[in-house]
């Protein structure tokens, strides 16, 4: 059996934080302004938070009763009895703690004003799942991504590397492709558990408008995103940010598989999504460093 812990980071989705801060720093490399450090502490910030996210997913959706033993999405620890609510509540904030760390060094290239962004990033680690008004459970949850795991660590990324406000309109097109892609992956979670949450009262996106135009949300989430991260903006050339294209069938049989299948058939396609972004991210990164040398 694969440890609970690993099982609870949720391995299959952490692409989507790496993705955002790849984009932004291929942002940055493309306005010959690369600086490996800031890139590294929003890395490593972007994926404590996200980790410390799942792991306030997996605590509160156990505490409020929203899950069940032998799901088919993640094997959730706290519910299948494998961790004890009490080191999962804890290791929420040991989580939070040690990413902010890297998260307090970006001071140096971002000012004061980082404090406020980072208890923002980790207010909407624990909003996601808990609080008087969960995010998920309201249908918030996919705008939600598509802010945080999209926009804000694109533009951040890329404006930490470099203040230029000229950079933003190549960040904020970038960031909102990577978000849209990023919401793709929640899409396939909520698609798989819709009935569970159905039943438990749990309000996403999928049990509010129903599986049918959800798959089509996917689709076009799918070519949207793809094409803000290849197309032309501020005069870039029109072979910068051209390889993402190449992904839309890709993209194509995901949405089939996504429409043919049920329950943990879906999982697999979970983790295909969020290697599509990543590689969409890569191929940006590529790219733009190829375009910086030329």
């Amino acid at each position: 059996m694969t440890n609970p812990w690993i099982e609870a980071m949720r391995l299959r989705t952490l692409p989507v934080s790496v993705a955002g801060v790849i984009a932004g720093t291929a942002c940055a490399i493309y306005n010959h302004s690369f600086n490996w450090m800031p890139a590294l502490c929003c890395l490593l910030f972007a994926l404590g938070a996200q980790i410390a996210s799942n792991f306030a997913n997996e605590y509160f959706d156990f505490r409020n009763g929203l899950d069940r033993k032998g799901r088919d999405g993640f094997r959730r620890g706290v519910t299948e009895g494998d961790i004890s609510p009490a080191a999962m509540f804890r290791a929420i904030f040991v989580t939070l703690f040690l990413s902010a760390i890297p998260g307090c060094l970006l001071i140096i290239w971002g000012g004061w004003w980082m404090v406020p962004v980072g208890i923002c990033v980790a207010i909407f680690a624990m909003a996601y799942s808990a609080g008087p008004y969960p995010l998920s459970h309201h249908g918030l949850g996919d705008i939600a991504v598509i802010i945080f795991f999209g926009l804000l660590p694109v533009i951040l990324t890329a404006w930490l590397q470099d203040h230029s406000p000229a950079l933003l309109g190549l960040s904020v097109p970038t960031g909102l492709g990577v978000g849209l892609l990023a919401a793709n992956v929640l899409i396939v979670n909520n698609y798989r558990d819709a009935d569970d949450d159905r039943k438990v009262g749990k309000i996403t996106t999928v049990v509010r408008f129903g599986r049918r135009r959800m798959a089509g949300v996917y689709l076009a989430f799918s070519f949207i995103g793809l094409c803000l991260l290849s197309a032309p903006v501020s005069g870039i050339s029109i072979f910068f940010r051209l390889v993402p294209l190449c992904l839309i069938p890709a993209a194509i049989r995901n949405y089939h598989t996504l429409t043919n299948s049920r329950g943990a058939a879906l999982n697999n396609l979970l983790k295909l999504t969020s290697i599509l972004l990543l590689i969409a991210s890569a191929a940006l990164l590529a790219e733009s460093i190829i375009f910086a040398l030329i």
